[in-house]
């Protein structure tokens, strides 16, 4: 391979890249938002800085991808936290559990997603929306949601689904000799968002301690609400907002 040949991959490894060159487009996505108050000490010490929390509530998704675009199909847990940098409004991931290796790689890799390989699940049981995330062989999250049982207006699916909001991620790349290579924190925007369906309803989440899924540090407090919505969107490159090396 000469220096273009390995300067055009769009990932490792060189025989066959995990995943192509993006943007990254996906049909029929699904998700299961269930937002709640946390206690706000633990959404400070899991902001990085110079992100400022905006609020005392977090959001635990599972997002079903049964089409993406160089990915293929896989469902992921996250859990968001609303915050501010600069003043701008925008939503910071702060963990995220998958079941497929090509948006691992190519979600740590370019954006600097905090991916994990896990089992989460998004399916209807029967009158339930029901989502749960197993990790090691335990049960560590399980979120319910009346199904479809009163549609939200266009100003719930802009402000409470966090579609549109600048998304934020912290990428850590150590290099060969152990020391930060990369330590940037990055952001972009979802485009060509096409929502296909939303409904509000009672939600319920239930999260049980792991060391390795630690969505618990992040105490279900009150006041839940759930969000479902149906939607097409491409997920674009992003950008550097804050190098930490620099």
């Amino acid at each position: 391979m000469n220096r273009d040949e390995i300067l055009g991959l769009s990932g490792m490894p060189a025989a066959r890249p995990m995943f192509p060159v993006g943007p990254y487009h996906f049909f029929d996505r699904e998700y299961l938002s269930i937002t709640y108050r946390t206690d706000a000490a633990a959404i400070r010490r899991g902001l990085p800085e110079p992100l400022e929390p905006d609020g005392d509530k977090v959001t635990c998704q599972w997002v079903d991808m049964p089409d993406g675009t160089g990915f293929g199909a896989y469902t992921a847990t996250a859990l968001t936290i609303p915050c501010r940098f600069k003043g701008q409004a925008c939503t910071y991931i702060a963990q995220m559990y998958v079941n497929n290796s090509p948006p691992v790689s190519g979600g740590r890799e370019i954006w600097g997603y905090p991916m994990k390989y896990a089992h989460p699940e998004l399916k209807v049981e029967k009158d339930t929306l029901t989502g749960i995330l197993d990790y090691s062989g335990v049960r560590v999250a399980t979120g319910t949601m009346t199904y479809k049982h009163r549609r939200a207006d266009a100003k719930v699916m802009d402000t409470e689904s966090l579609l549109a909001r600048t998304q934020v991620n912290l990428k850590f790349i150590p290099g060969v000799d152990g020391k930060p290579a990369i330590a940037q924190l990055t952001a972009y925007e979802f485009q060509d968002i096409t929502v296909k369906g939303a409904w509000m309803g009672d939600a319920r989440l239930a999260l049980v301690p792991s060391v390795n899924a630690p969505l618990v540090n992040y105490p279900v407090l009150g006041e839940l609400h759930g969000l479902h919505i149906k939607t097409d969107l491409t997920l674009p490159y992003g950008r550097v907002i804050h190098d930490y090396l620099a």
